[in-house]
């Protein structure tokens, strides 16, 4: 597949771009010759790189957080193209089972806070797939965000009820945990209906 990879210098673009061309696909510059486009860059440029994509007519996978606001937005806009764009807060199939066991427990401890850390660069706070999560889960679990040197993406749910604590936790050591996630999403970009598909989940 032929694809354009916006912030290809940046922290997951450059693990991202050699394991794209391992598994054979073909990073391109031009919108006109790209079939996909996927773009790990900053929440006050994922939109516009979207719909410059949208209206070239290549569909989407987003791994950029923080522009949450935006959702709808972009669902209209793909579905007037009549193209897909993916979206997930977290490409580590660890993070998708993670939020899927936090879900389901949810029912049956409901008393539950999420703790997620990360280096102290991420830009948004709570993290994406913090937020996700919650939305998930029953009882409406309060976040705690900590940005501290030495941290890479981790994140805990702790779910308790009398006398137990249940703990769920996900952590990605490196950005190496990101690239079978884009790349099932890439497999599955054709398949998707017109508009925004959020979550990794959903393609598992």
């Amino acid at each position: 597949m032929r694809i354009i990879l916006n912030g290809r210098g940046g922290k997951v673009g450059s693990v991202l771009a050699p394991a794209l061309e391992q598994a054979g696909h073909k990073l391109v510059e031009d919108a006109g010759s790209a079939e996909a486009m996927i773009d790990f860059t900053r929440p006050d440029a994922v939109v516009a790189n979207v719909e410059a994509a949208l209206a070239a007519g290549v569909p989407c996978v987003v791994g950029t957080s923080g522009w949450e606001g935006e959702h709808r937005h972009v669902d209209d806009v793909a579905k007037g193209k009549g193209l897909g764009v993916f979206y997930a807060p977290n490409f580590a199939l660890g993070a998708a089972l993670m939020m899927r066991f936090a879900a389901e427990a949810s029912r049956h401890l409901p008393r539950a806070e999420i703790v997620e850390l990360h280096h102290e660069t991420k830009l948004d706070a709570p993290s994406g797939t913090a937020k996700a999560t919650a939305a998930a889960m029953q009882g409406n679990p309060a976040i705690h965000s900590i940005r501290l040197p030495g941290l890479h993406a981790h994140q805990e749910v702790l779910l308790a009820g009398d006398g137990q604590l249940l703990t769920i936790r996900h952590d990605a050591l490196s950005r190496e945990a990101y690239v079978p996630g884009v790349l099932l999403a890439l497999e599955k970009l054709p398949e998707l209906a017109p508009g925004l598909t959020v979550g990794l989940d959903s393609l598992l």
